[in-house]
């Protein structure tokens, strides 16, 4: 009987910790996030928003592949970051994109080998200052190979894998 009760008490214990925390973590109000009661004339503001940055204007597309680049250190390969990038481009571009992706890796890869030598992985790499500037020349290369249908270089996985 015993066997039985405690796995049942460990069930409905943990069934009440996760209701409970979606409770206490459930997100505001959409009116009250977005600040609309302060605005005297909201409708304004969205429209202002819609122009600039609307959703449906863009597509993300994930390259295939991880990349990984070696840090090397006397010599010798000291660490790898591993790095997944998404394209934001748009709409319809898709295609685009898949058809130049190896251009796009191969230059993709010189600038992070580039970031790399110069020191851009190294201590505390992923600070906003130093993934801005490997971000922004990212998205100016991307610009380059693909024109105005790319408008940012999204970097969506990062890590650093260091020697043993």
């Amino acid at each position: 009987m015993l066997k039985l009760l405690v796995p049942m008490i460990l069930t409905l214990v943990g069934t009440g910790a996760g209701i409970g925390a979606a409770v206490v973590l459930q997100k505001p109000e959409p009116e009250a996030a977005a600040g609309v009661h302060d605005c005297p004339d909201p409708g304004v503001a969205l429209d202002v928003v819609k122009k600039d940055h609307a959703p449906e204007d863009f597509e993300y597309v994930k390259l295939n592949n991880q990349f990984v680049v070696p840090i090397i250190e006397n010599g010798r390969i000291d660490s790898l970051i591993v790095m997944g990038l998404s394209i934001e481009i748009d709409a319809g571009s898709t295609e685009t994109v898949y058809s130049r992706e190896p251009k796009l890796r191969d230059v993709f890869l010189q600038i992070m080998f580039d970031h790399a030598h110069a020191g851009g992985f190294e201590g505390a790499f992923t600070k906003s200052s130093s993934l801005d500037v490997l971000r922004q020349e990212l998205s100016r290369s991307a610009q380059r190979i693909l024109g105005d249908a790319a408008e940012n270089v999204l970097i969506t996985e990062i890590a650093r894998q260091d020697a043993i």
